[in-house]
């Protein structure tokens, strides 16, 4: 049996990208014929943003690479705005990664659907989360290692696997497209209208935000004035 590998952290890379804040600013004035300043460009973004004039932010896309358990990969693939490659267990073996949660994940939800808060759970919760992860996975990553050394088609061997196994996968998306994730997906101390993302795609969330800010700092700084809401 191969070893398996237990994480609790999420990977972001930026691949690639187009773009930038001079970008939004052109296509904003395309329209008019005009140009402007640097300055005038700020506040070009400012006024943008503030009125929720969304089409130049998409003239900004990003492409990443994000490797996650299948859980959270398939609460982002929910974003119908981005275009999505990812790894295929047709095609290859998968590799023995597996999510278990980190010591700081909250257990316990307390309330009812749509008005409920996390509490962090006590140390029998937690010893018995991780050992049922743990062990769950170690028995599904044997019975899949069996088939697959029946004979039995690497489709078929990964119906045994449970979701939190890594995956990996490609993501492109515009600037428009990002803000409106990232609103969803953070519960930023900035945001204008509450959400309440899972831990775990908050955490991409996180990681996306610091990388994407690079690339578009002017525009990334007035959504986070303007309470985060996607233009």
């Amino acid at each position: 049996m191969t070893k398996t590998e237990f994480r609790s952290t999420m990977t972001v890379e930026l691949i690639d990208h187009m773009g930038s804040d001079e970008s939004i600013a052109r296509s904003a004035r395309v329209s008019s014929g005009t140009s402007g300043t640097e300055e005038q460009n700020v506040g070009l973004l400012r006024m943008l943003m503030r009125d929720r004039h969304g089409s130049p932010f998409e003239s900004v896309t990003y492409q990443f690479r994000i490797e996650c358990p299948i859980f959270v990969a398939r609460e982002f693939f929910r974003h119908r705005i981005a275009s999505y490659n990812e790894v295929s267990g047709r095609y290859k073996v998968l590799a023995p990664v597996f999510y278990v949660p980190d010591p700081d994940r909250p257990l316990m939800q307390i309330g009812k659907p749509g008005a409920y808060r996390f509490e962090p759970g006590d140390n029998v919760q937690k010893a018995v989360t991780v050992r049922a992860h743990i062990r769950a996975a170690e028995t599904a990553w044997d019975y899949y290692e069996t088939l697959l050394a029946s004979g039995v088609a690497r489709e078929v061997a990964r119906n045994v696997l449970p979701v939190s196994l890594y995956t990996s996968f490609y993501v492109t998306l515009n600037l428009r497209s990002l803000f409106n994730f990232l609103s969803l997906r953070w519960a930023h101390e900035d945001s204008k209208v509450p959400t309440f993302p899972l831990k775990e795609i908050e955490a991409v969330a996180k990681d996306m935000d610091r990388l994407a800010r690079e690339v578009c700092p002017v525009a990334f700084e007035h959504f986070d004035n303007h309470g985060r809401v996607a233009p």
